[in-house]
């Protein structure tokens, strides 16, 4: 493994600022602390900043040698935000706000991509300009989307750009990226069936919105099975289920909510479209009312080819052939595709481990995203950020070309 001297000199320190950051989690739109410590450090490093896109995003801009004047700019993107979740941990760096988590990585991505512009402070032996983009709001609040509508990409044009994501059940000191779809769509729905209420010993008097609920939950499973191409994947998950009060009464109203997930457009059209007919179709053979509401979160991401075989290399070159793994795609969703839609790169992950690494007071669970026993594994950092310097510095260097 070639890792950059500067960064793992400094790998220590930057876990200090992970681990408060950790300590201190704040939700989407509301990463105020977290935004003044990452611009105090890139000021305190030489760094210039913007703030304000996306609410709470922070931008350092880093020219290289040639105070930027080649035109060419590469952006890093690390997310901020934490999760409205109660940590189990214990341990000296454990959440201090209640209900509130950094259950996904997101305090380690920042610190990575605060230890590479703690490199760059130091060294800029390149030509061009890197952008260091600290992203709020990636878990729910679209906060990709919201930077690139404050203008993002016009105030700092770049012409690719890069993200990674923590990657628990991998072993430590690997990477993986792929070209193509390597994280789903996210969507969700909510239907409403409204149909007559009584006394549950009297069906006959009412008209059930239960068996109507059942109907729909069940025939929602034939549009994955029978109405798209087998090799398609998309999934449809009914995940609540609302309706009652007592059990000797027929409600008239049933809730029906979950999501969808593709890794294409079509798909997802076809879906929604079959959805639609088989939630009115059933409310409608049953004198039922239905209400259909199908919202479209996160697009899709798509790597493209270039930006990932050439990132794939840059993995190559630290850590050999072997360690750098093809990227499963997962129907987990990522705002970064906001980001990927409007600029070509790659959104890569790297290998967090089996969660050995957890300080004594983790949780009983296991040390997967979303977990109240989730921990970063600190040791990514030094890969993590010299994977960073790399890809950047090697990027602006072919693109000169």
């Amino acid at each position: 493994m070639k890792l950059i001297d500067s960064i793992v000199a400094e790998a220590a320190s930057i876990a200090q600022i992970r681990k408060d950051i950790h300590a201190h989690p704040e939700l989407c739109f509301e990463e105020v602390r977290t935004a003044d410590l990452v611009a105090a450090k890139l000021t305190e490093w030489g760094i210039p900043i913007h703030r304000g896109l996306g609410t709470t995003g922070v931008v350092g801009i880093v020219h290289g040698k040639d105070g930027g004047a080649s035109g060419l700019a590469v952006g890093l993107r690390a997310d901020i935000d934490a999760l409205p979740m109660q940590e189990s941990n214990t341990f000296d760096h454990a959440s201090r706000h209640a209900g509130k988590m950094h259950a996904c990585g997101h305090d380690g991505h920042t610190a990575m991509l605060l230890a590479a512009a703690k490199h760059f402070s130091k060294f800029r032996d390149f030509d061009g300009t890197v952008y260091l983009i600290f992203q709020p709001a990636e878990e729910g609040g679209g906060g990709a989307r919201e930077m690139i509508k404050d203008g993002l990409f016009e105030k700092f044009p770049m012409q690719a750009v890069f993200g990674m994501h923590n990657w628990p059940g991998m072993a430590a000191g690997n990477m993986a990226v792929s070209s193509g779809p390597v994280m789903a769509s996210s969507n969700d729905f909510k239907i409403t069936i409204t149909g007559k209420g009584g006394h549950g010993a009297m069906p006959h008097m009412g008209n059930d919105p239960v068996p109507i609920a059942c109907q729909i939950v069940t025939a929602f499973q034939t549009i994955i099975t029978r109405n798209k191409k087998p090799l398609d994947t998309g999934v449809i998950s009914v995940t609540m289920i609302h309706g009652g009060e007592a059990n000797n009464v027929i409600p008239d109203r049933v809730e029906l909510q979950g999501t969808v997930r593709t890794f294409n457009t079509e798909v997802l059209d076809l879906i929604e479209a079959r959805m639609r007919q088989v939630a009115e179709g059933c409310c409608a053979m049953n004198n039922a009312k239905c209400d259909f509401h199908f919202n479209r979160n996160y697009p899709a991401t798509v790597n493209s080819a270039p930006e990932a075989a050439f990132a794939r290399q840059v993995m190559v070159d630290i850590l050999g052939e072997d360690r750098v793994k093809a990227q499963e795609p997962t129907m987990g969703a990522e705002d970064f595709s906001f980001m990927l839609q409007a600029k070509p790169g790659a959104y890569c992950f790297i290998a967090n481990g089996e969660g050995d690494h957890r300080a004594i007071g983790h949780g009983g669970g296991p040390c997967t995203l979303h977990n109240p026993s989730y921990d970063f594994n600190d040791d990514l950092i030094p890969l993590g950020a010299t994977y960073w310097v790399e890809l950047a510095t090697k990027w602006l260097a072919q693109a000169k070309k």
